[in-house]
């Protein structure tokens, strides 16, 4: 269910409490919800998720993303969570892909290059072709 994106990154779809474990199996440190409360009447609340992944030793953190785009806000605190993180962090969404781009837009703003940012995305099976272009605009830095 996780896929892969860099040696500390994961991104997912939906996960519930039963995720929590084998995503610290993974070594992972903090969990990202970028799910925004309420989409979906099957999704697992956030304060659930939370609270097993504190039970079990980890961080949360909550940058909810609706369909509407991204700020420059989310795209701050994305790179915050990332760059703070004291080991692999687990992002998820719907189906990991608002996970992924913003992921990818964050990335581009700390300097990295847009063709390996759009190719780590690809091999872990999201397309950033979508946000392409604010991903080269953030990584020259305008």
């Amino acid at each position: 269910m996780f896929r892969q994106i860099t040696d500390t990154v994961y991104a997912s779809p939906q996960i519930d409490t039963t995720s929590i474990a084998e995503a610290k199996a993974l070594g992972v440190v903090r969990i990202i919800n970028n799910r925004p409360e309420g989409e979906s009447d099957d999704q697992t609340p956030g304060a659930t998720i939370e609270a097993a992944a504190r039970e079990a030793g980890m961080d949360y953190v909550a940058i909810p993303v609706t369909h509407a785009g991204f700020s420059q806000g989310q795209v701050d605190a994305m790179q915050e969570a990332l760059e703070s993180a004291d080991g692999p962090v687990l992002a998820y969404c719907r189906s990991g892909t608002r996970s992924t781009l913003l992921w990818a837009l964050a990335r581009a703003k700390a300097g990295d290059n847009p063709a390996a940012i759009a190719s780590k995305a690809a091999g872990a099976g999201y397309d950033v072709s979508p946000v392409r272009e604010l991903i080269d605009m953030l990584a020259a830095g305008k």
